[in-house]
């Protein structure tokens, strides 16, 4: 049994979903799951109509609400020629549902209602899809994954229950992965990314990339064979080809160094992914989807290509905070408790840190809502200086590397370095 994986860029318009039909197709007859992200940008999209909910911007959010709509509709339509396919009533279902949900008067969890507005676009990209596979014969199960991924109510970044989850997985699926003796019709599941759902109904989501780790969780609750994650990228490279004009590809890497890549913000693999397979010891191909017949990149237990290479990791949007006890007393272990818990309380997660005498320093991704929520924590307790729109550079192996193009016309506000990390928060000159 394998896990297929398809993110928002393989399935950005009806060329792209056919593209996917066809990879799924070259399957055979399973036994497969599907694990589907939402249609490229439409998260995007999603997250700007949250923020007008919130603000209760009726018109701004109502224009959204359309072409966000119509967009589904209108890739539907290039699929499906018959306007009386049953896929249009269940997209418009899906989609009455957001609209009565941002008809509500927004309430005070702005966590809450995201989840419940963002979770859409996987289940309308996941109803087209498996409509779409059903149509050109590829027959299939469609499944919810609020009733597959089984949560807390940690919203927009829910920690899975890992004793109800697997169990839940295997007594929901394995009957469809199963068929008769004797029968050829393909065993094939689709479900969507990112989105999972409490013992009380409501939707949660996983964290922003989160579709990566679905696949993971589901793999692991199966035993699977492999997990596959089909990107617009040959495989793993050691830095995004958006940003340098020559990069290498990795053939072959370790799960601890899949782990460090993913935990230093390499957008390839999402940083929860790998545990699960780890412990379960599956490999983890990363393939193009323009080029599924390519060899792509592998993730297992060999680490004798780890060092070969090095890798560069950019994180922008970044927040340098120093942090001083208001007394100048030394930065002491009951300072750094109250600061941790500061973070925590507020779901930010710390990228580098640094201390020093009477300073404290953390460098964290910007959010335009728990950044500012935090900060002014901090300040009830402490002096708070800080900077924003920096960058944090990561380079994995960087005695191999040459830093200096990566600097170049960059103030270097924080260095830090270990064995085998260089890490620099930077700001443009």
């Amino acid at each position: 049994m394998k896990v297929f994986k398809f993110g928002g860029a393989s399935v950005k318009n009806a060329h792209a979903v056919k593209n996917v039909a066809t990879i799924i197709k070259g399957y055979g007859y399973g036994p497969l799951v599907v694990v589907i992200s939402a249609m490229a940008k439409t998260t995007n999209a999603l997250e700007r109509l949250t923020a007008l909910f919130m603000e209760e911007n009726t018109d701004k959010m109502m224009e959204l609400y359309h072409q966000i709509r119509d967009f589904h509709v209108g890739l539907a339509a290039e699929l499906f020629p018959r306007k009386n396919h049953p896929v249009f009533s269940t997209l418009e279902q899906s989609f009455y549902h957001l609209l009565y949900y941002i008809n509500e008067k927004p309430g005070n969890n702005y966590n809450y209602e995201y989840d419940r507005i963002v979770s859409t676009g996987e289940l309308v990209s996941s109803q087209i899809l498996s409509y779409y596979l059903n149509e050109t014969g590829v027959v299939n199960q469609l499944f919810p994954a609020q009733k597959l991924i089984i949560t807390d109510a940690h919203f927009r970044d829910a920690h899975i229950d890992w004793i109800q989850t697997p169990q839940t997985i295997k007594s929901k699926l394995l009957p469809y992965l199963k068929p008769a003796s004797g029968s050829n019709k393909p065993s094939i599941i689709v479900t969507q990314g990112f989105i999972g759902g409490t013992s009380q109904g409501f939707t949660t989501t996983l964290g922003r990339e989160g579709s990566d780790y679905t696949a993971a969780i589901i793999a692991y609750s199966l035993q699977a064979s492999e997990v596959t994650i089909w990107k617009d990228v040959p495989g793993l490279l050691n830095a995004d080809p958006k940003l340098f004009a020559e990069t290498l590809l990795m053939p072959n890497i370790s799960y601890q160094e899949a782990i460090e890549l993913a935990y230093y913000g390499a957008t390839v693999i999402h940083p929860k992914t790998l545990k699960p397979l780890l412990s379960k010891n599956i490999p983890l191909k990363v393939k193009s989807f323009y080029e599924p017949d390519a060899p792509g990149s592998i993730i297992n237990d060999h680490s004798e290509n780890d060092h070969l290479v090095p890798s560069f990791i950019f994180k922008f949007n970044q927040v340098l905070a120093s942090i001083f006890p208001k007394d100048f007393s030394f930065i002491a272990e009951h300072n750094l408790s109250r600061i941790f818990s500061d973070f925590a309380q507020h779901g930010v997660k710390i990228n580098l840190m640094q201390n020093s005498a009477i300073s404290f320093s953390v460098c964290f991704d910007n959010d335009r809502i728990k950044t500012p929520a935090l900060l002014r924590d901090l300040k009830k307790n402490f002096t708070v200086k800080y900077n924003d729109n920096l960058e944090l550079i990561t380079i994995r192996h960087y005695e191999k590397a040459q830093t200096g193009p990566v600097i170049k016309n960059k103030e270097v506000l924080l260095e830090q370095k270990s064995r085998t990390t260089l890490q620099m928060v930077v700001r443009n000159c």
